[in-house]
């Protein structure tokens, strides 16, 4: 099994669909990165990867909306083909496992995203924000 993993920021809304039975959310992330090229020019390089979650747990799906921060894990599938001018062209998808978000598009801090279900596979645990742990630093049990 070949595994892929993603951060970055959806391009537009998830879409929800219904295919023999089964639901679907569709959404595109697009991940960017910044480097030098040979010259020491700062270049920017963006990829989108078109992702399908199968899933019975679509309650995740009103947090998937344009420009929210998110982490996919899944399978990874290319696929090539010729455009309309006779180009080549090669798109990258994934067949999403585990999807969690990052943060929303109006909390622009790098993790920790304010929406009610920060996880769609987890199981749930509640997990305090740093600046809500109230024990004392000192009384660590290691």
């Amino acid at each position: 099994m070949i595994k892929m993993q993603v951060i970055g920021h959806l391009g537009k809304d998830c879409v929800v669909n219904t295919v023999n039975g089964k639901n679907v959310i569709n959404f595109t992330v697009a991940h960017s990165e910044k480097y030098k090229d040979s010259q020491g020019v700062l270049q920017e390089k963006t990829i989108w990867v078109d992702c399908a979650y199968w899933t019975d747990r679509t309650a995740v799906a009103p947090y998937l909306q344009k420009g929210t921060q998110v982490y996919v894990e899944g399978q990874p599938e290319a696929r090539s083909f010729q455009r309309n001018d006779g180009t080549p062209g090669a798109s990258l998808s994934l067949r999403v496992r585990e999807v969690q978000l990052l943060g929303s598009k109006n909390d622009r801090n790098t993790g920790g995203g304010s929406s009610p279900s920060a996880s769609a596979s987890s199981s749930g645990s509640s997990i305090p924000a740093p600046n809500e742990i109230t024990e004392p630093v000192d009384d660590l049990p290691f």
